[in-house]
């Protein structure tokens, strides 16, 4: 069985190594048009702030590394065309040119994201950085060492640690953002006026509810002119987002309208031995039943790994995602999962939700922090289907509890009565996550 990997982040590696170690005898080749394999992106943010101990640490995999598992890497290589149906690829060196026809009896697809970089006016200048792959790392990193000054364009999760982690750097930041809210499509209000008067409390200029119209080079560095005023930095850095990278497939397998490759649930697009994972690909979000695109490293794993358990013959479901994800700023710990009130909105599902906030551990304790606690759930089932927490104390495995209730399609009342454990030092004798759906459970 000769199969095609196409792209090594994290759907492609972990793709490539599960097929070899389910089919030892395949002959499986990653292409890759980049000199690195595994890049933890995520990373970027705290290397630009000195938080990370080495660079090289943000690999997991090598080319050398998954040479020697028996795989067949080919850096520098592009895959200049797809004949997905004959499962074809024009592969081209990038350093010596050289053009080259393969056939294979498998393709994967991972080619991953690209980020969003609206044409705009300038936005070509040496002065606009992004955040997207070890390129663009390497050169915020450089930069950052000499700038007095940022304006970051997007607060998302992205833009939103960047903007953080400059000015924690004593860098003079601006934060723009179309939306009104810094992340306003990761959190509700409650979360986000938080986060809002930290940046404020730091000295970060936030210039919400404003659109990016052009971009101009000056002797003091890169003006940003949005719909509503100016602004002005050594560099600007665009976060905006990321869509899939996946139009080399245009035509040829069934996509959604942003280009995500649709799966079924064995990873497994309409072309017959044809596969897709990552953030080319969609994903089943189970909090609304329905295929969604949502670009996270830990779809990406998950996804990669079941395609090598079903190259040959459908065998283990994927059990869909909820998203959770998490972000720390300012020493405030923020984890959710699923959806809030107001992406509940946008998505047409019927919700409630419920917001408390208590002490997450005893006060007869030396020490204790309040932890804001919010749980979104279906009106007409009470199934639950998000999730949110904050707290200077670290709160995160509570929105991967949260998380396998929404999985297992748990309840509001179900959830009530789960069985959590009571020590002071960790918790309440009602758990936290406890007191939140029970207070759901005597609202709905």
């Amino acid at each position: 069985m000769k199969v095609a990997i196409i792209g090594s982040t994290h759907a492609g590696v972990f793709a490539a190594k599960e097929v070899l170690a389910q089919n030892p005898n395949a002959e499986v080749h990653i292409y890759e048009k980049n000199d690195t394999v595994s890049f933890l992106s995520c990373g970027i943010a705290l290397w630009v702030g000195n938080h990370v101990s080495s660079p090289d640490r943000m690999f997991y995999e090598s080319p050398e590394s998954l040479a020697k598992q028996g795989l067949h890497v080919h850096m520098h290589t592009l895959v200049e065309k797809a004949d997905l149906a004959d499962k074809a690829l024009t592969i081209k060196d990038l350093q010596s040119g050289e053009q080259t026809e393969e056939s294979f009896d498998k393709i994967v697809i991972t080619t991953g994201s690209k980020a969003v970089k609206p044409n705009l006016p300038g936005i070509d200048s040496d002065k606009v950085y992004l955040a997207k792959n070890w390129a663009d790392a390497n050169a915020l990193k450089k930069v950052s060492e000499y700038i007095k000054s940022a304006i970051v364009i997007g607060a998302g999760y992205i833009g939103a640690e960047l903007a953080e982690q400059l000015s924690v750097n004593d860098k003079q930041v601006t934060l723009i953002d179309a939306l009104d809210r810094v992340l306003a499509n990761n959190t509700d209000e409650t979360y986000s006026d938080v986060f809002a008067k930290a940046y404020q409390e730091h000295g970060v200029e936030l210039a919400l509810g404003q659109r990016v119209e052009r971009f101009e080079e000056s002797d003091q560095g890169i003006t940003v002119t949005t719909d509503k005023g100016s602004y002005t930095a050594d560099i600007a850095i665009l976060s905006i987002g990321f869509v899939p990278n996946t139009s080399l497939f245009e035509g040829q397998v069934d996509m959604l309208g942003n280009g995500a490759i649709v799966t079924d649930q064995y990873m497994q697009t309409n072309v017959a031995d044809v596969f897709a994972a990552g953030d080319a690909s969609t994903v089943f979000y189970n909090p609304t039943q329905e295929h969604d695109y949502i670009p996270l490293a830990t779809n990406a794993v998950r996804q990669g790994i079941l395609v090598g358990r079903n190259i040959v013959k459908p065998t283990v479901a994927y059990q869909g995602t909820q998203a959770t994800s998490a972000v720390e700023l300012y020493g405030l710990a923020y984890a959710s999962t699923g959806l809030n009130q107001a992406s509940a909105v946008k998505k047409g599902v019927k919700t409630q939700t419920v917001t408390i906030q208590e002490d997450y551990r005893p006060n007869f304790m030396l020490t204790t922090d309040k932890v804001t606690a919010s749980l979104t759930w279906e009106v007409e089932t009470r199934r639950i289907v998000g999730g949110a927490f904050l707290s200077k104390h670290d709160i995160s495995q509570a929105a991967n509890v949260v998380s396998l209730a929404i999985e297992n399609k748990m309840t509001i009342d179900q959830l009530a009565m789960t069985d959590f454990f009571f020590q002071p030092n960790f918790d309440q004798p009602i758990n936290y996550i406890s007191s939140v759906a029970i207070a759901a459970a005597s609202q709905a």
